[in-house]
């Protein structure tokens, strides 16, 4: 009866169908010295599971951690430290540069010379026009010189 019951539970133990406590039935039978014939190949396997199952890990862990370093915060402190950088270097103002009596004065001066010089100048490019008529006509000119002689025009081919 009792080798019945352990074909019985082989069988459930195959199909994943048996309870913990039916494992441990299993194992306490094939710990026995004495096993039917018929099922001394299960006896290494629940021999195994029964030594490793009493087993236990004394092995010391390690338990220092590794501190990470935080990349996010070494950005955040970068922004900081160049906001900072800038509000120091560059002082606050209304946006609108403030100068002198006597710089408003050269400023005028400049104005009025550049204005002088910008006329003078337009003056002269009037005075030039021609040199565009007189390079348009030139340009005409060789071309006259390739009808004048066509043999060279063959030649040159």
């Amino acid at each position: 009866m009792v080798l019945n019951n352990i074909e019985n539970l082989l069988e459930k133990y195959e199909n994943g169908e048996t309870s913990l406590q039916e494992e441990q039935q299993l194992k306490d039978y094939f710990s026995q010295d004495t096993v039917a014939p018929h099922l001394e190949m299960y006896k290494p396997m629940f021999t195994y599971f029964l030594i490793n199952q009493q087993k236990q890990f004394t092995k010391q862990l390690p338990l220092k951690t590794k501190k990470r370093f935080n990349y996010k915060w070494l950005s955040v402190a970068s922004v900081a430290v160049l906001m900072v950088s800038v509000f120091i270097t560059k002082p606050f103002s209304t946006g609108e540069p403030t100068f002198t009596d006597q710089e408003i004065i050269e400023i005028n001066n400049a104005k009025e010379a550049l204005a002088i010089m910008s006329k003078h100048l337009n003056q002269g490019t009037t005075q030039v026009g021609y040199l565009d008529a007189i390079n348009k006509a030139g340009t005409q000119i060789d071309y006259l010189k390739e009808v004048i002689n066509p043999m060279d025009r063959i030649l040159k081919r």
